[in-house]
């Protein structure tokens, strides 16, 4: 299982930071996730894909642009 950090844009409160990681942990593969609110970044535990997350984040409303 390997870990990434991403960086996602448009998280703007705790709120928001909760509905990313609600979306990031329905994807099939995420073991772990940790939101950091104050540095906009999503570390990731599992065998997702990029692809697989981002499109889950873009669904909620934000944006997943790559490894931070």
């Amino acid at each position: 299982m390997s870990t990434q950090t991403y960086q996602i844009t448009g998280m703007t409160c705790g709120g928001c930071a909760r509905h990313a990681e609600k979306a990031i942990r329905a994807v099939p593969g995420v073991g772990a996730v940790t939101i950091d609110l104050a540095q906009g970044t999503a570390t990731v535990q599992g065998d997702a894909s990029q692809e697989a997350l981002a499109a889950s984040v873009a669904e909620a409303g934000y944006q997943l642009v790559g490894p931070a």
